[in-house]
């Protein structure tokens, strides 16, 4: 592997740019991992950072980047730790002493040898066989809309009623039912889809003074700042103040507590009788350990590391703390695609023998989790299936001649799709394909750059982004409260997190086909789960690889980066350029000079255009050290809106892994207004402080799913402990004409891109489509 030239772009000297001329002296500082302090209270700034970030207040942003990749932290629930055998000599034998009969002693001799895991397996017996029993019935095509939830049942309700004439319309709606939608035949770009505008979710009712009143009384006797009492309330409704009385560790459920400020307000509260063995200790710390995994992707843990998280808690007996979590229902046991137990041979006179010549068991491993990832993986694992099983074949449509993708796409209710940027042509040129065979197609993407880049491909009008097709904007639902399409394209699909995914599903009629396409190299997604990656592992539909290559030396390099080569490139038009720094201070000066001026001056690029993209948002090189530079230089002011002015470049987590990247307009009443290339967004004002940040400067994780025609990349020498193979592909892969790299980290950097991959996570979708489909043969 040829490493990248340090201090020239490939194939200029030295002189050709001024950024260029620098010492190629790549001094090191020394990798410090910001953010392991913790706050001295409950809500304090202590909630730690992946890679190299600094601590955050428990907001919007912080959920965002703790919920990416943290390959540089060590897990609490002992992620990377051998798993040990579950068998162990856990002794379930009861009574009196001496009481038992000899037939009682050998049966106690026996259970005695029943392993660990075998115990926890029967404890949970009853619920797979219930959860058996409900596949067992799904054998035939499930009809859509049976299993929506929340808005969307309720929806569907009151249509069903409404037709049956059991309810009138005014019973559910103030005005005039909206006029039905016409689908729209022909090219998706020809004619617009009538879209109804979407039914506003019912308020969640506001919680009371007294209640409020309650739990600040509970928090300031425990010592817990009583600024917290509103997340309190929210997340333990209006009798919270009776349930953190008498447990103060459901404190923990509240974003952004630690286990040691949850004990120090246990013991305020509780004084001499507060104990390391409490049971609702236990119970509360199994319940976090699983909620930080998600945070790390994980949709369950293996027993044995939740058992080393517990134990590293000074929980006294980790094993009895996870059998009172599963028994109160904090956690649920799962053991999907376990082996059979061989049979036993028939001859049993030779033993000896028999025990040479048997395969040895492997152990068993025994997974935990939450109750709300357990239930999105299935219903995302049936509804996947119903897809595939639903006949599309025979539908009358005539597709167009086309490459391999749409004729896959023909054919199959599920397909999924993989490459690089060039390859989002494939996927578009799918939603054309189906419009031009007579069915209602659309694609939505990750983010409203992707939304642009994907309508220049579609038409305006068959473009979206997930989140807003799922909020109502689209083609609306049809009677049963499926979306209206015979076709759906979704590109980013890699970043499809487990619950987002499966509310996607369940909102596809029965014969509509999905196409997931994405790039399996770029950064996971920020929720847990890893849908697109267990698609393609589990081989049960159609998978197209494209074929075309990302153009340019950019894509040259960023394709060589996946495979996990950082290769040299010829770029006669500089279009990549290392440019060499010896510390993070000086990485600064030249990512400003770099964006400010030499740029724009070689390559008619304006700032508005161009991108920095650094590893996390502390350090003397983040986010927040550059976005601070980059206003001083390019838009001074008082920051009179809430830090931000008229101009300034700023990014918005609307949600968990999507931001939104766009310039302050003005501010007003209701919050902050931006201009995100075109679209307006509103920052409302409650927001303006937690989830808005200026936006010269962003990390690979906010980047994803978004490009610029010009990217600096900036690798300060404290950065090399968060630097991985899918980080560098993601944070080079934004540009799309050139790419400039803040180069300090020396060789750290094409070790990263040959040896370190993400920390994989623990999911169970893989499996679970295992059992309800057989593998494609390849």
């Amino acid at each position: 592997m040829t490493a990248l030239p340090q201090g020239s772009a490939p194939g200029s000297t030295a002189d050709e740019s001024a950024e260029a001329e620098v010492a190629p002296e790549t001094a090191q500082a020394p990798a410090e991992e910001p953010g392991a302090a913790e706050g001295a209270g409950p809500g304090a700034e202590g909630e730690a950072r992946t890679g190299v970030e600094e601590a955050e207040p428990a907001d919007e942003l912080a959920a965002e980047e703790a919920g990416r990749t943290s390959e540089a932290e060590p897990a609490d629930a002992a992620e990377g730790v051998e798993r040990a055998d579950e068998a162990g000599g856990a002794d379930e034998t009861g009574g009196p002493e001496g009481a038992a009969e000899p037939a009682a002693d050998a049966e106690a001799a026996a259970a005695a040898q029943v392993s660990e895991a075998a115990a926890e397996l029967a404890a949970q017996r009853e619920l797979r066989a219930r959860i058996e029993q409900r596949k067992a019935e799904k054998d035939a095509p499930i009809p859509a809309g049976t299993k929506l939830s929340g808005t969307a049942a309720d929806l569907l309700a009151a249509v069903r009623a409404v037709e049956s004439g059991e309810k009138s319309g005014a019973t559910f709606f103030a005005g005039p039912p909206p006029a039905p939608r016409k689908p729209a035949p022909g090219p998706a770009q020809e004619a617009a889809p009538v879209r109804p505008r979407a039914p506003e979710s019912a308020q969640a009712p506001a919680t009371s003074a007294e209640a409020l009143a309650s739990v600040r009384s509970v928090l300031s006797r425990g010592g817990a700042p009583e600024t917290l009492a509103a997340q309190v309330t929210g997340a333990l409704g209006e009798q919270a103040a009776e349930r953190l009385g008498a447990d103060p560790w459901q404190l923990l459920s509240v974003p952004g507590v630690r286990p040691e400020q949850a004990d120090g307000f246990a013991r305020a509260l509780l004084g001499a009788e507060c104990r390391p063995d409490d049971e609702r200790r236990a119970a509360a710390l199994v319940g976090w350990i699983l909620e930080q995994a998600a945070l790390r992707g994980h949709t369950a843990l293996a027993a044995d590391d939740v058992r080393k998280a517990l134990a590293g808690r000074s929980v006294p007996d980790p094993d009895e703390a996870v059998q009172q979590a599963i028994a109160e229902g904090v956690v649920l046991v799962f053991q999907d695609g376990l082996a059979e137990e061989p049979e036993p041979a028939e001859d049993t006179a030779d033993t000896e023998g028999a025990e040479e010549t048997a395969e040895p068991v492997e152990p068993v491993e025994v997974l935990l989790g939450l109750d709300r990832y357990a239930l999105a993986e299935e219903s995302l694992a049936d509804g996947l299936a119903r897809l595939l099983n639903s006949p599309v074949g025979n539908d009358g449509s005539v597709w167009p001649e086309g490459g391999e993708l749409i004729r896959a796409v023909a054919g199959s209710g599920l397909v999924a799709h993989t490459g690089g940027e060039a390859a989002r042509a494939e996927s578009a040129a799918v939603v054309t394909a189906a419009a031009a065979a007579g069915l209602r197609a659309a694609g939505a993407a990750h983010t409203l750059d992707g939304q642009r880049r994907l309508a220049e491909l579609t038409g305006p009008l068959a473009a979206f982004t997930l989140a807003g097709l799922l909020s109502g904007e689209g083609p609306g639902r049809d009677a049963d409260g499926a979306l209206a399409l015979d076709v759906l394209v979704v590109q980013d699909a890699a970043q499809l997190d487990v619950e987002t995914a499966a509310v996607l599903v369940e909102s596809l009629a029965d014969g509509c086909r999905l196409v997931l396409s994405g790039d399996p190299g770029v950064l996971g997604p920020a929720g847990a789960g890893q849908v697109f990656q267990d698609v393609l592992s589990a081989r049960v539909c159609p998978v197209v690889a494209s074929r075309l290559p990302d153009a340019g030396p950019v894509g040259e390099l960023v394709s060589g980066i996946g495979i996990g080569e950082l290769n040299q490139v010829e770029a006669p038009g500089k279009e990549v350029v290392i440019v060499p720094v010896r510390d993070a201070g000086e990485a600064v000066h030249r990512c400003v000079q770099l964006l400010a001026d030499s740029i724009p001056r070689a390559f008619g690029i304006p700032v508005e255009q161009a991108q920095a993209i650094t590893v996390g948002h502390g350090g003397s090189a983040g986010t927040r050290a550059l976005n601070t530079a980059l206003k001083q230089r390019l838009n001074p002011g008082p920051g009179r809106f809430g830090g931000f002015d008229p101009g300034d470049r700023a990014a918005y987590a609307q949600d968990l892994g999507r931001t939104v990247v766009g310039t302050v307009v003005e501010a007003d009443a209701e919050g902050l207004r931006l201009d995100c290339a075109g679209t307006p967004v509103l920052v409302p004002k409650e927001r303006v402080e937690s989830a808005l940040r200026h936006g010269w400067a962003l990390t690979a994780h906010q980047a994803v799913g978004m490009r610029w025609p010009a990217v600096v990349a900036v690798l300060p020498g404290d950065a090399a402990q968060g630097l991985n193979r899918p980080w560098v592909y993601t944070a080079f892969g934004r540009a799309e004409r050139h790419l400039s790299v803040v180069h300090g980290v020396d060789q750290a950097l094409p070790r990263a891109v040959a040896e370190v991959l993400p920390a994989p996570r623990t999911t169970r979708l893989t499996p679970l489509l295992h059992g309800l489909m057989k593998p494609a043969e390849q």
